[in-house]
């Protein structure tokens, strides 16, 4: 017959003296695990362990179990026994590998379908997984629970890097991004790429090599149908279409949706030039602009014309005009505003007090400040103000004599570089903007042309108010203007 357990004599839940009973029933048995399980999951935890009795011993390192189930878990760490064997969860879209749960793949089919059925009761947003909304209300509730995650975070305010790659030096923030490095050092590469050989320390690596082969994108953009064959890449695209933008300047508050966006952007604030030539000491804020300096002094020229052979050091020198949306290039400027038309119709961006529609997001929000009347960028100088950054850093150049836009055939500088782009057309005699009246007239600038339409259309947009006459040019009312001023003072000195 066997022994039973003899339970505290003391109740630690509601403190009843139970020494009456001098065995357990089944009321005493629930109580005695309940007993336990309070002591575990409560402050009084140490003095727990030594108030309860440990019956179930190893016979192999003499350890001591509180129960059989304990004692038989414990075992497994002699015997290398893996009972519960971890199922296999394969993702047939982008080859990646789950061995949780079902859940788990359920949630990373969702970043290939858009579909985001966790809402935010808040701020009506959207996630994919419970827990990326959970730990998105802490916004709301200001909870931070995880102490880690603020030492982390503080890493980047105090730019410190504790975790050092023993191979290279390479210093990180996290060890992660440590781990990760290393794996570049492994001569261990046993992920190969069947089409070109290539070989990969990760399968996850090799599986997004693969796609340059396949051409395979399965990542799709529920707004515009567009395809992306990395989920980051996804990710800061589908920000085009929510306005989202997380990374946020402290000192002037201009958002960004990257943040090595507003890394760079800083340094506008900082006057920081971490980019230094080892030639000649001349420094810069990014670290492309320092690779095409340098190759002044070596003398590369890395971008070859298909048609003549010639070679050039900057892509600028093949005349190749580059859409800033989409990277595609063009022999010519018309071509590239032609094509430019193309995304000027995708206006996804709308203006809800005069219905007017824009191309990206940071359009609309200059825009609303013509509603608001908001102008956030003060000279230091003159104190004037701009809703528009690129104007207040025009206008800025006024005070600074700053001219960074250099004519490459004769070193004239510019302070404005469309007002470059229009002086150019004087050395190559480009003539892009043509009058649509039958002329066939064509001229360099378009506010050239816009006068010159005048002559067909009689338009006399310029009036004077004091003797009610109009004038087709603002030259001839300025002219104008100055013989009312001067009968003016010649009225004044004669009285």
């Amino acid at each position: 017959m066997t022994t039973r357990r003899q339970c505290p004599r003391e109740c630690c839940l509601c403190n009843q003296d139970k020494s009456r009973r001098r065995s357990c029933s089944f009321e005493f048995e629930i109580f005695y695990y309940i007993y336990i399980l309070y002591n575990i999951f409560t402050e009084c935890r140490p003095s727990a362990r030594k108030n309860y009795q440990k019956h179930f011993h190893c016979q192999q390192c003499g350890r001591a179990c509180v129960s059989s189930s304990s004692l038989n878990a414990h075992m497994r760490t002699h015997t290398g026994e893996k009972p519960y064997e971890k199922k296999h969860f394969h993702c047939e879209k982008c080859g990646k590998n789950f061995f949780t749960t079902s859940s788990n793949m359920g949630a990373h089919m969702r970043s290939h379908t858009g579909e985001k059925p966790f809402h935010c009761s808040e701020c009506d947003k959207y996630f994919r997984t419970k827990a990326n909304l959970v730990a998105h209300q802490r916004i709301h509730t200001g909870e931070k629970p995880y102490g880690s995650y603020i030492k982390r975070h503080l890493r980047l305010h105090t730019s410190e890097r504790p975790y050092q790659c023993s191979e290279c030096g390479k210093t990180f923030r996290q060890l992660s991004g440590l781990k990760s490095h290393q794996t570049t050092h492994s001569e261990e590469k046993l992920y190969q790429c069947s089409h070109c050989d290539k070989c990969f320390s990760q399968k996850s690596n090799l599986t997004t090599h693969e796609r340059v082969h396949t051409g395979e994108k399965p990542f799709l953009c529920s707004h515009c149908g567009k395809s992306f064959s990395r989920p980051s890449t996804f990710k800061v695209h589908q920000r085009i279409h929510t306005g989202e933008k997380p990374y946020h300047c402290s000192v002037c508050g201009k958002s960004f949706n990257r943040p090595h966006h507003l890394v760079r952007h800083k340094r506008t604030h900082t006057g920081e030039r971490p980019f230094k030539c080892s030639q000649c000491d001349k420094t810069f804020t990014q670290r492309v602009l320092l690779r095409i300096h340098e190759r002044v002094h070596t003398g590369e020229k890395p971008y070859h014309c298909s048609i003549c052979g010639e070679r050039f050091a900057h892509l600028g020198q093949q005349k190749l005009f580059t859409c800033t949306r989409c990277d595609i290039s063009f022999p010519t400027l018309q071509e590239k505003k032609l094509h430019s038309q193309e995304h000027r119709d995708q206006k996804h961006f709308h203006c809800q007090q005069c219905g007017k529609n824009f191309v990206c997001s940071s359009h609309l929000n200059i825009h609303m400040r013509s509603h608001t009347g908001e102008k956030p960028y003060v000279c230091s100088h003159c104190g004037k103000r701009f809703s528009d950054q690129r104007h207040f850093r025009d206008h800025q150049r006024i005070h600074t004599g700053e001219k960074p836009h250099h004519c490459s055939v004769c070193g004239k500088s510019f302070t404005r570089h469309d007002t470059l782009v229009n002086h150019k057309r004087t050395h190559t005699g480009e003539r892009l903007y043509k009058c649509s009246h039958y002329c066939d007239k064509c001229f360099c600038h378009k506010s050239t042309l816009i006068n010159h339409e005048r002559v067909h259309t009689g338009e006399k947009p310029y009036h004077c108010s004091i003797c009610g006459e109009r004038f087709t040019y603002l030259g001839s009312f300025n002219s104008h203007q100055k013989k009312h001023a001067e009968e003016q003072t010649a009225l004044e000195s004669s009285s």
